[in-house]
Order: C-alpha cells, then sequence, then structure tokens
C-alpha cells in the first residue's frame, strides 16, 4: 500500500485517473497536472490534492515542478480516438506524444530520479500481432512508448507500462457501452449497433486502481532501472452481445437493439490479444455480472 508519497498523475479528470487519485489522496502527496481549460470540479472536492497547471510550454512545465521530488509519476491522459478523422490529427499528436514527451523532458530536468507508471492499450495488437495499432489512437501510444525507451536507456527513467482493455464502474460519464446502455433503458430509444460477435474483457475500476497502485509499488521496491509492459486483463471474456444480455438480466430490461445495422469498424478488435503477462500479483477480483449488479444497488 502506497503512503507518505509525493505522487504526480496526469490525465486525473478522466475517469480511471480520477479514481486513481481519489484513492491515493487518502495517504499520499497527490499532485495532478492539468490545464486551466479542464473541468476540476471533481477533483477539488478531493481534500489534498495539490494543482500543477499545464501551458503547453516545456519551460513552464519545468519551472512549474522545479523543486518538487515525485517518488511516482501516473501517466494517464490521452486523447482516445476509435476511428480518426483527418482535423483530428493535430490534437492526437498534441495530446498522445507531445505532452507525455514534454512530461518526460520536464521530469529529467528537475528529478534525480524517474519512476513512471504508463497506461497502454490492448488496441496496439491487432490480430495477435507483437505490435499492429488497431487505429491512429493506438499507434500515438505505441509512438510514446518508444520515446519512453529512449529516456530508459539514456536518462535511466524506470517505468511499468499497464496494457489496459475496456473498464467500467460508478459515475462512468463516458460515452462508451454501459453508457449507452443505460440510456437505452431509461429512453426506450432504438439503437443501431454492429452483429455484435467481438469478444470484449472488461475490469472494473477498482481492480484498474488496484493495478495501478501495485505497479508503483514494484518501482519503488525495485533498486533496479525497470522497462516492463503488463496486461490488466480479467479471466473473462463475452462478446458484447453476451454482455447486453447480462445488463439486461440485471435491470430487468429489453433493450431495443438492432444487430447488425451497422457495420464493424475498420479493423475490429474481434478478439482481445494478450500478448504480455498479467500483471505480478494481480488479479481480476470483481467479476463482470457482480460488478454490473453493484452499480445497481
Amino acid at each position: 500500500m502506497l503512503q507518505n508519497k509525493n505522487i504526480l498523475i496526469t490525465g486525473a479528470t478522466g475517469f480511471i485517473g480520477y479514481n486513481l487519485a481519489k484513492y491515493l489522496v487518502q495517504d499520499n502527496c497527490v499532485y495532478c497536472l492539468v490545464r486551466k481549460t479542464s473541468n476540476l470540479v471533481n477533483l477539488q472536492q478531493l481534500s489534498g490534492v495539490k494543482f500543477i497547471y499545464y501551458t503547453g510550454n516545456t519551460l513552464d512545465l519545468i519551472a512549474a515542478i522545479n523543486g518538487i521530488k515525485f517518488d511516482l509519476v501516473y501517466h494517464l491522459a490521452s486523447l482516445f480516438i476509435a476511428e480518426h478523422k483527418t482535423e483530428q490529427i493535430e490534437d492526437l499528436i498534441d495530446s498522445n506524444i507531445k505532452f507525455p514527451l514534454q512530461l518526460l523532458e520536464a521530469l529529467s530536468v528537475t528529478q534525480q530520479e524517474i519512476k513512471l507508471v504508463n497506461t497502454g492499450t490492448a488496441w496496439q495488437n491487432y490480430d495477435n500481432s507483437d505490435y499492429n495499432p488497431t487505429c491512429l489512437y493506438a499507434a500515438t501510444k505505441q509512438s510514446f512508448e518508444d520515446i519512453i525507451k529512449y529516456y530508459h536507456e539514456a536518462r535511466e527513467l524506470s517505468f511499468i507500462t499497464l496494457r489496459l482493455y475496456d473498464s467500467y464502474g460508478p459515475k462512468d460519464e463516458r460515452k462508451k457501452l454501459f453508457w449507452l446502455l443505460n440510456n437505452l433503458k431509461e429512453t426506450g430509444n432504438i439503437l443501431d449497433m454492429s452483429p455484435g460477435e467481438q469478444k470484449l474483457n472488461i475490469v472494473h475500476i477498482k481492480d484498474i486502481v488496484f493495478a495501478f497502485e501495485m505497479a508503483g509499488e514494484m518501482l519503488l521496491v525495485d533498486c533496479n532501472i525497470i522497462n516492463s509492459i503488463f496486461g490488466v486483463y480479467s479471466d473473462e471474456e463475452y462478446s458484447l452481445q453476451e454482455v447486453v444480455k447480462i445488463f439486461e438480466k440485471i435491470n430487468q430490461c429489453n433493450l431495443n437493439i438492432n444487430w447488425g445495422k451497422k457495420e464493424y469498424r475498420r479493423r475490429e478488435l474481434m478478439q482481445p490479444q494478450y500478448n504480455y503477462p498479467l500483471l505480478p500479483n494481480w488479479n481480476a477480483s470483481i467479476k463482470l455480472y457482480d460488478g454490473l449488479k453493484s452499480l445497481i444497488r
């Protein structure tokens, strides 16, 4: 259990980052690196969280963190776009490559020792390949991992990358699967979906938070310079149609879904790939049925 540490978190305004900050701030000093334009309402309600503001300038970032010794850095900030449009390329590069690169440079200038937990995605491994990005978003995540490699070799950065799959949990406002299903349940609207045969591996937010904590502990206890990638996945796998049936059973409803009305995405990930070992000493303890049932309560 992490205690009395100085911890820097990026992406704390997102679902996973916020839950991580909420958990860690109970026993640690948590700094959140945010933009001044970010919605900070939820984070401001967490007693003890401190803010460092990102202006887009590397020298400003160096000045902002200079004098603060971080025991751990958690990088969760990213821009997720499943199928990008041409006009979104600059945003993907700025969010997923430029910003974290500036962070690494600022840390290397101001810190004697850097221990970083990075966030990857299972979408980096299409068609069971060691590396084959499902989409441009996944390619930008891989690009940053390649940049980390330089800082690992040249600046002795220790890092662990956690490759995440699908996630869910209480107060999840992301317009993803369970948000859509809840909206259907409440409105009775009709939703066109793909045939729904793609397999999903879905992990509860509590288990994901524990995975990040354990990865941080691994970095702190190991005196060697670490370069590791681990998966954060459950031992359960369901098709999209099966997940919807579980949701309907728990909520005692029948959703109006037109299966097969939409085509699969280009390069749809039909089967989760497990190209990297599970994070040591961690497992997904909350089964999908139990996790969804607890949301109803």
